[in-house]
């Protein structure tokens, strides 16, 4: 059965053809303004690479803040749920799901099934995604690589405050001013940021093994605050940020062009208090 999975985030889509569990081919290009048009020029350039035409794939299913705007697809399904799908047949351990991206952070509590028996979100707040490094590495100027490089070689702890990206750019400022190495700023926008994913992940409930997908899994030096953050091993699948796209199509493989998920949204005072 040919079928493509797609993940519409807030900074980039992913596609994924697959046919019988085995990827034929795969392709990521950034939305843009216009996320409909990125997701259909980057659908028609995976097809080529695979030498197939549209009416080729049997279904399609989307995810992703976006997914619903893939006028083309059988079917949406919630992030976690492709999440879930995608990391239980990659690492079949995996008993909590890490995933942050640009615009949000999620942690997810599954099975041995690939069953989402728990999910919260962050999305109320930016300090918790990877727009935050980005902005916060814009004000160091540095690219995102020599943030996370600059990041492992800090052996300071510096706290981070700020819950939004305005207000954390002005604090990144003053810690410029103050001649605070950017190394040391690196490690205390990192360890912010996994302060309010770790806060999430404990609210579903922290279980071995610990898997962080997304395109931020990609920052070697959030990881490494995320780990101590945790005070456990955190694994990152090869290519991170193609797993919600897998699990789309695994979806799509399954027959399941609809799945629903119930979140909890976790705002300031859920930080606070998983905290305490």
């Amino acid at each position: 059965m040919l079928v493509a999975g797609i993940d519409i985030g807030g900074k980039n889509v992913h596609v994924i053809l697959m046919k019988d569990g085995t990827i034929l081919a795969k392709g990521a290009a950034p939305t843009g303004i216009n996320k409909t048009e990125a997701t259909e020029q980057l659908y028609d350039k995976v097809l080529q690479q695979a030498g197939l035409r549209l009416e080729d794939i049997e279904c399609v299913v989307a995810t992703g803040s976006s997914g619903r705007r893939v006028s083309f697809a059988q079917g949406v399904i919630p992030e976690a749920a492709a999440d879930a799908r995608a990391v239980v047949q990659l690492i079949p351990s995996a008993r909590t799901i890490i995933d942050v991206g640009a615009e949000e952070g999620r942690a997810i509590k599954i099975n041995s099934e690939g069953k989402v028996l728990d999910f919260a979100i962050n999305e109320k707040c930016a300090a918790g995604t990877g727009t935050f490094v980005d902005t916060m590495a814009r004000a160091l100027e540095i690219t995102m690589e020599e943030m996370a490089e600059a990041s492992l070689k800090s052996t300071e702890s510096i706290p981070m405050n700020a819950q939004c990206a305005v207000f954390g750019e002005s604090e990144v400022v003053s810690l410029i001013h103050a001649k605070t190495p950017k190394h040391d700023i690196a490690r205390a926008v990192h360890d912010a940021i996994a302060g309010r994913v770790g806060s999430v992940a404990r609210i579903v409930g922290l279980e071995n093994d610990v898997v962080m997908i997304g395109g931020v899994a990609r920052n070697t030096g959030f990881v490494e605050s995320l780990k101590r953050e945790l005070a456990t091993d955190v694994i990152i699948p090869n290519e991170p940020d193609f797993v919600g796209a897998l699990g789309a199509a695994a979806a799509a493989e399954a027959g399941v062009v609809e799945e629903k998920v119930e979140a909890r949204v976790v705002e300031r005072q859920d930080y606070d208090e998983s905290s305490n």
